[in-house]
């Protein structure tokens, strides 16, 4: 054993201890890319009511499944305060974009966070891009608060965003994520199969084709 007060060292090298961490796997194109290229221990996909959440979860239990990530799936019915594309409804007043839910990452990142917990996790990663900052609840300063948040109760859970000064297309080249897995992604914001029209397919579509020279 070293001796560390003749070497001149005081105390002994602390041991680093390795997070255990989740990832928030809504089976979008960013999510996808960031379960590459980080390879979670664990995913997680909500289906909080949203009308795409069949879709949602086949892309993510498919990508899951062949990256070997251990996938829970949380259900919990919020469709009763939902609005936007995602809710088959008309956005409210205060919506910036027609997809707009009410506290939607706050409530995905307190019902992915007390799964985590239950299976051990300390660090829960959320798949937020550049873009994703026209919603309050996608910027840095959220990030950072709901972090400081999560990490003062019980369990110390610590929120991460890591692509969130990234786009889309940075994202995806940094992860190397093969097309023929990315494709598997599913970003429609209105139903389980993609329409072509809402924010969310065009955002994929104009990715595929600038990464691909064609959307499909």
């Amino acid at each position: 054993m070293q001796d560390h007060t003749r070497s001149g060292i005081r105390n002994p090298p602390r041991r680093l201890v390795a997070r255990m961490n989740a990832l928030l796997l809504s089976g979008g194109m960013d999510s996808v890319s960031l379960a590459y290229w980080k390879k979670p221990r664990f995913a997680i996909t909500i289906d909080y009511g949203q009308i795409a959440a069949p879709g949602e979860i086949a892309a993510a239990s498919k990508v899951a499944s062949e990256l070997g990530i251990q996938h829970h799936i949380v259900s919990a019915d919020c469709s009763a305060v939902g609005s936007g594309d995602m809710a088959g409804r008309a956005s409210l007043k205060v919506a910036p974009v027609p997809e707009w839910w009410p506290f939607r990452n706050q409530l995905l990142v307190t019902l992915a966070g007390a799964r985590a917990l239950s299976l051990g996790v300390t660090e829960l990663l959320i798949g937020t891009v550049v873009s994703d900052g026209r919603h309050a609840d996608a910027r840095p300063d959220f990030f950072s608060q709901i972090d400081q948040l999560m990490a003062m109760q019980e369990g110390g859970l610590r929120v991460t965003a890591p692509a969130m000064a990234m786009t889309a297309l940075e994202l995806v080249r940094a992860s190397g994520i093969p097309r023929s897995l990315l494709a598997w992604s599913h970003s429609c914001h209105t139903g389980a199969f993609a329409c072509g029209g809402c924010r969310g397919c065009v955002k994929h579509f104009q990715t595929m084709d600038k990464l691909y020279g064609d959307a499909y």
